[in-house]
Formats: structure tokens, C-alpha cells, sequence
């Protein structure tokens, strides 16, 4: 089977922009988040469950979820974010296995922005977790989600901590300092997995 490196970390850590860089080198990377997207669409099962509890207030006139609605909802109510996730969370584990396996490089990133959180673990061989000086991932957020200091506080409070995320990290990347030093990290990071997936194969 492929070596699994699970790629995850805070809200506005730079997550995306780390998958990017590993797409660069050839790696092929699964997003849970495209996952969860194409699991929600009109007509699946776990969309007519997501229509079922929350009811048709959440959707758009076209028939798609609306979103936004349903995430101001998660972020107020912990029950209801309890209840998509048990509708989301099962299928977008079967569908990071199934797609994994059938990858062809040395290795394959797992974007999973909720690993720990989701219980993820075991899905993975290795886990990577993308890491940001508080400050400025407030700042970031702020900024990419146009929010208030205390709605952006409200975002970051609703994920693990930055110390629970680290407690589970095998290999840890700075994002605070720049694109230049990201690429460094990521370049040997890449070195290092193609080591890890050869070993594990032989």
C-alpha cells in the first residue's frame, strides 16, 4: 500500500498553500475538503441525511446546500455539528482510503484539516502538521474571511488546539516566516517521505 503522509493544522495555517507546494514535486495530494464537497452535492446520500436533519431553510433555490447558513449554524451549535459530521465523517474516511490506494508515486498528502479532531490517525502512516504563530493566523484569518477579532476567535476555539495538533505531529512546518523558508521545509520534507515510502515497501 502507498505511504500516507496526513497533512493538517489551525484554520488560515497555510494548509492549501503546502499542498500546493507538494503537488509541485509531483506528489498527489486528497482533499478531505473537495471529498466533503463532492459527498454534499444533490443527489447523494449523505446530502438527502444532510437535508433530512437540518431541513430545506439550508438550501439554496437551485437545490445546493447553502453553506454559509449551515456554517454560522456549526459555529453556534455543537449539537449540529456533531450531526453533519456523523453524516460526513465515515464517507470521507472510505473515500481517503479508497483514493489513496490508488495513487501511483512513492507517496500521497492526506489534506485532512480535521485529522485529529475527526480521529483520523489511523488512516495515515505519518503525520505533517502545518504550524503558525498565533498572531498571525488571527491576522490571516481576519483578513481571507473579512471577520472580527471575536468571529475569528470563535473559528479558531472550535478546532484542537495548537498544542493538541502538535502532540500528534511527526513532522512539524513553520508557516510564520515566509515562502522562501516554506519551500526549503516542504523540499526536504519531500526527501525525507520518498525515504520513509521506499523503506516501507521493501
Amino acid at each position: 500500500m502507498v505511504f500516507r503522509v496526513g497533512l493538517t493544522g489551525g484554520i488560515a495555517s497555510g494548509k492549501s498553500t503546502v499542498s500546493s507546494l507538494f503537488e509541485t514535486l509531483g506528489v498527489e495530494v486528497i482533499d478531505a475538503d473537495i471529498i466533503a464537497r463532492q459527498l454534499s452535492q444533490p443527489g447523494t446520500n449523505e446530502y438527502q441525511s444532510i437535508v433530512q436533519h437540518f431541513g430545506t431553510d439550508y438550501l439554496l433555490a437551485d437545490g445546493q446546500l447553502n453553506r454559509r447558513a449551515l456554517r454560522t449554524l456549526l459555529f453556534s451549535d455543537a449539537k449540529a455539528k456533531q450531526t453533519l459530521e456523523h453524516i460526513l465523517h465515515p464517507a470521507i474516511r472510505q473515500q481517503l482510503v479508497y483514493q489513496a490506494a490508488k495513487t501511483k508515486g512513492h507517496y500521497c498528502i492526506l489534506s485532512v484539516p480535521l485529522l485529529i479532531e475527526a480521529n483520523m490517525q489511523s488512516c495515515v502512516d505519518r503525520i505533517l502538521v502545518v504550524d503558525v504563530d498565533p498572531d498571525i493566523q488571527l491576522a490571516r484569518l481576519q483578513q481571507r474571511d473579512q471577520l472580527s477579532v471575536e468571529q475569528a476567535n470563535r473559528h479558531l476555539v472550535a478546532q484542537s488546539s495548537r498544542a493538541q495538533r502538535l502532540q500528534y505531529a511527526d513532522d512539524i512546518i513553520d508557516n510564520s516566516n515566509g515562502m522562501e523558508k516554506l519551500k526549503f521545509q516542504v523540499t526536504q520534507l519531500h526527501a525525507l517521505y520518498c525515504q520513509l515510502a521506499e523503506t516501507a515497501q521493501n
